[in-house]
């Protein structure tokens, strides 16, 4: 007998998960680098992260109609081959698993490191950050690997605490900026002059960090009620809340310290913005509870990188299939596909600390916190354009009018990154092509074999 999912989420729950899901560490992380990029040019900087939000909803509506058509498929990888076939959506699949995952993951790892170090008083570029760095990416596995329904609780939990940061900043750092005058000295003062098309270019794909995540949202529609009214409006309805919260908390650091502090203190000037906000103590909680929301984040990217291979193995699809798609029966973990997704996470972990921070790798130092997600915006093109093409029992607004939105904002992604990058995308596109090439040698789909469990 077949067992179906039960439609069992209402629009208010999937509005939620939709929050829950993209909220985390970016906005944290990327509020400095959209600073820096326009300058301290505040109302600059607020453009781009409108932009970077029109962006993520019209794209995000998009995928809502075709998870509404497709209701019982799951993922990109799965609409991938819905409108452009097996082969198109097992590139997908190879990208998110090798590059996608692994990078933002240990970016992950990386960022909660240099928040706890802040915290303690350590180096943010030495040591002692790297260490930390490895132990969290470690403890993460560990709780994905040995744990995942105690993982998953951690996950749910962290959603709650993630949004008390942001939401009290937001609104009592913008109330105190206010009164006190200094959101009006940091709106009408502009730090440094610089070239706008190029820093709002950078801005936008710095907040293309903090946007991203959505497209895991797409994958309640199969438990959703009224999935074909109800996902439109939960990703809509979700992914613009999300905006608004990052616009108003952005605004909310501008009302507790000046643009010249953030843009100087990076994460230490956040940690001053909630120090002089809430008191030194208070402060220093609220931070702790920043630090535990990119944790969160952390946690769910690594269970994104755990089914990596397996994904793909599932299909028959990447190296070795038989060894990858097996189950462990006791924690229900596909524990080959986790060990090679830890692996991947500690290279590219490796890769960010030579290219960004040392700069070991020469011309091949690149952004591996952007220009992977640049990339997924670069494979939603063929998507949208085969949606244009096939859907014809959709109508104007569905069909043309959103697609082409969602595809002039993909493009605008791409320019963007090309401006803000330079050589470094073609550092990245040199090490795509070598990792595309290798996956372009296990394309060929093999038979399984029915055992799929380690007893």
């Amino acid at each position: 007998m077949e067992t179906k999912l039960e439609k069992k989420y209402g629009l208010i729950t999937a509005i939620a998960m939709v929050v829950g899901i993209v909220i985390g560490s970016g906005v944290f992380f990327k509020a400095e680098k959209v600073l820096t990029a326009t300058g301290g040019n505040l109302t600059l900087g607020i453009l781009a992260w409108v932009i970077g939000g029109v962006i993520m909803i019209s794209c995000a509506y998009t995928f809502a109609v075709m998870a509404t058509k497709y209701e019982k498929v799951n993922g990109i990888v799965d609409y991938a081959e819905a409108t452009m076939g097996e082969k198109y959506g097992y590139y997908v699949g190879w990208f998110m698993a090798l590059i996608y995952y692994p990078t933002l993951t240990s970016v992950l790892a990386w960022v909660s490191a240099r928040y706890t170090c802040v915290l303690l008083g350590f180096s943010i570029t030495g040591g002692e950050c790297m260490t930390i760095a490895c132990l969290y990416l470690i403890g993460s596995f560990a709780l994905n690997a040995l744990s995942p329904v105690l993982s998953g609780k951690f996950l749910v939990s962290t959603t709650v605490i993630k949004l008390i940061p942001l939401i009290l900043m937001a609104i009592i750092g913008t109330i105190v900026g206010i009164h006190s005058g200094m959101t009006m000295i940091n709106f009408t003062t502009v730090v440094k002059k610089v070239n706008t098309a190029n820093a709002l270019f950078t801005a936008v794909v710095a907040t293309a960090f903090a946007y991203e995540g959505w497209i895991i949202a797409t994958s309640i529609n199969a438990e959703l009620k009224d999935a074909k009214k109800n996902l439109p409006l939960a990703l809509v309805g979700g992914t613009f809340i999300i905006m608004v919260v990052y616009i108003l908390y952005y605004m909310g650091l501008a009302g507790a310290v000046t643009n010249q502090v953030m843009m100087n203190g990076g994460e230490a000037g956040a940690k001053l913005a909630f120090q002089k906000i809430f008191s030194s103590a208070g402060g220093t909680i609220v931070f702790v509870f920043v630090i535990i929301s990119c944790l969160g984040t952390l946690n769910g990217l690594m269970l994104g990188c755990t089914r990596g291979i397996y994904s793909l193995a599932a299909r028959g699809f990447g190296p070795k299939p038989n060894i990858f798609k097996q189950i462990d029966s006791e924690t229900n973990m596909p524990t080959n596909s986790s060990i090679l997704g830890l692996l991947l996470c500690a290279i590219w972990l490796l890769y960010f600390y030579g290219s960004n921070l040392t700069k070991w790798f020469g011309f091949f130092n690149f952004d591996s916190s952007e220009l992977p997600i640049v990339t997924i915006y670069a494979l939603y093109i063929p998507i949208f354009i085969m949606m244009i093409k096939k859907e014809k029992d959709l109508n104007l607004f569905k069909r043309f009018v959103m697609p082409i939105i969602s595809l002039t904002g993909c493009v605008f992604m791409i320019v963007a990154a090309c401006f803000s990058h330079k050589l470094e995308v073609v550092a990245y596109l040199i090490i795509f092509a070598i990792i595309m090439a290798i996956g372009a040698l296990f394309s060929k789909k093999q038979s399984l074999t029915s055992k799929n469990q380690i007893n």
